[in-house]
């Protein structure tokens, strides 16, 4: 990943300055379990360089134009990362692999499916890294557990299918993948089956370290933004729904149920909570994911600004092959398919408060106000398959850029996607608010939520477990003092990291 370019915080000071000093000149005046840290980029960050960002992710998919029965217990994994995208900007998590197993810090990634480390020996995979972790280089040669998938395998079969897996003639070759990015960096390699190690939660409150074989991906080639070193991690952790995903894995195994949940904390020192389980907090609305979709693809039917519905012809965000809305918490900013992104524009600039001053810059819709976003823009409703409602606030619209005295540069962080009619909401709108991706009944819900506080979560057994960063109990029962560090604190608890910036 490249770091946001200096300039463009300079930039957007320059122009709140030059409207303050027109306001001067007569002008009108300005107006888990366990800590989970966030990465969504909003403040100094210049609105193109997030789109790219999320342009280079989606690029391969052509999205951006120009609980199971019968389930042991839960699985907890623990989780680093930062806010400050001049420091860290993305989230990860660690996992434990082979044997004698050892720890690779991976990239949290919604929009894909595979989890893949960095193996040994690998051409362009850094050595280093600007996070301050130690990386390493996974080594199938000197784990007793790990063995190659060969073409043959049924889970290569699969794949293939899916276009995760490419095979040579030979049946007996090894299961490859390459995987390529819009922006030209991908990682080629292999797939291996060998354990791996984690935390698991009974529904007695007793807590066991568990392991389970599974399959991922051993990268032997990297290029492009892959091979730099700023932001370096291991790998990818892919959290879809197709069959090799850890989360399908685990759930064919008996070992995790077959839904998981997050509620990210918007807050600028990020945090949250994500779970493999359904948070069961009152609130909560479900509307159905669409079936036989690659992503996690909603209904959309209308959008709605300060109470007046948008002149958008609902049949724009009907589900196909070339539209559809996607709910992605690997992206940082949101996206409008292009008939819909002017009148939300527009509505937005007219419903905002007499004493916001509004401006274009470098192409993206702006505001420069003193006051509390709440109190100078209107709230945005969602409107799903069931009638179903999904509260957007000007927080999850808007991105800050800068700030001079008491006057704030804001601009809309939804973007037009050029030529194509898909909406993808990113973490920009998911902030705040809990999500459940309950793939058992195939439904997605959400409520507006603080995520710095508890959950409750349910389990196979019935019963509820009580989820706080650092925090765990069962039905009611006093929780637990915080753990510190990263020391796994939760059952029930995945608490992973979404990418704030994408997966690159």
């Amino acid at each position: 990943m490249r770091r946001p370019p200096e300039f463009a915080a300079v930039a957007a000071v320059a122009v709140v300055s030059a409207l303050v000093l027109a306001a001067g000149a007569g002008a009108a005046p300005l107006p888990a379990a366990l800590r989970l840290e966030r990465a969504l980029p909003h403040k100094g960050v210049a609105v193109e360089h997030l789109r790219e960002r999320d342009r280079a992710r989606h690029g391969r998919r052509g999205l951006l134009g120009g609980g199971g029965g019968g389930v042991a217990g839960v699985v907890d994994f623990p989780v680093e990362g930062s806010a400050n995208p001049f420091m860290v900007g993305l989230y990860f998590t660690r996992v434990k692999l082979g044997s004698p197993p050892k720890e690779y810090f991976v990239q949290i990634d919604t929009g894909s499916d595979i989890l893949w480390v960095a193996c040994s020996p690998c051409t362009g995979c850094p050595s280093s890294s600007g996070l301050n972790i130690q990386l390493e280089f996974f080594n199938p040669d000197t784990s007793s557990t790990s063995s190659k998938i060969p073409c043959s395998d049924d889970r290569c079969t699969a794949a293939l299918q899916t276009g995760e897996a490419v095979c040579q003639t030979s049946d007996n070759s090894p299961c490859g993948y390459t995987f390529t990015y819009g922006d030209g960096s991908g990682t080629s390699g292999y797939y291996v089956s060998d354990t791996m190690y984690f935390d698991t939660v009974m529904g007695n409150e007793q807590t066991a370290n568990s392991s389970a074989s599974i399959v991922f991906g051993c990268s032997n080639s990297q290029s492009g933004d892959l091979t730099k070193t700023d932001r370096a991690v291991d790998g990818i952790f892919g959290f879809g729904q197709h069959q090799l995903s850890v989360v399908s894995q685990l759930n064919s195994l008996g070992v995790s149920p077959k839904v998981f949940s997050h509620c990210l904390k918007g807050s600028d020192n990020g945090g949250g909570i994500l779970v493999l389980g359904e948070i069961v907090e009152p609130g909560l609305v479900y509307t159905p994911l669409v079936p036989s979709q690659p992503h996690y693809n909603l209904n959309l039917e209308s959008i709605v600004v300060n109470g007046q519905k948008l002149p958008i012809d609902s049949s724009l965000f009907t589900t196909s092959n070339t539209q559809g809305t996607i709910v992605d918490s690997g992206t940082t900013l949101a996206y409008l398919a292009d008939g819909a992104y002017d009148p939300f524009v527009n509505a937005i600039t007219a419903a905002v408060s007499p004493s916001v001053r509004s401006l274009v810059s470098k192409g993206n819709q702006c505001f420069v106000t003193s006051s509390s976003v709440d109190s100078s823009f209107p709230t945005v409703s969602l409107y799903f398959m069931g009638g179903v409602a999904m509260t957007v606030k000007p927080e999850n619209y808007l991105l800050q850029q800068a700030s001079i005295d008491n006057n704030v540069l804001w601009c809309i962080g939804w973007q037009r996607n050029q030529g194509q009619q898909i909406t993808i909401l990113g973490d920009l709108v998911l902030k705040d608010k809990i999500f459940v991706y309950d793939l058992a009944n195939m439904r997605m819900g959400w409520t507006d939520y603080d995520c710095s506080t508890s959950v409750n979560v349910t389990t196979s057994s019935g019963k509820n477990q009580y989820v706080n960063t650092g925090q765990f109990d069962v039905n009611g029962a006093s929780p637990r003092p915080p753990y510190s560090g990263l020391v796994p604190a939760v059952a029930v608890a995945v608490a992973l990291i979404f990418g704030g910036f994408l997966r690159r």
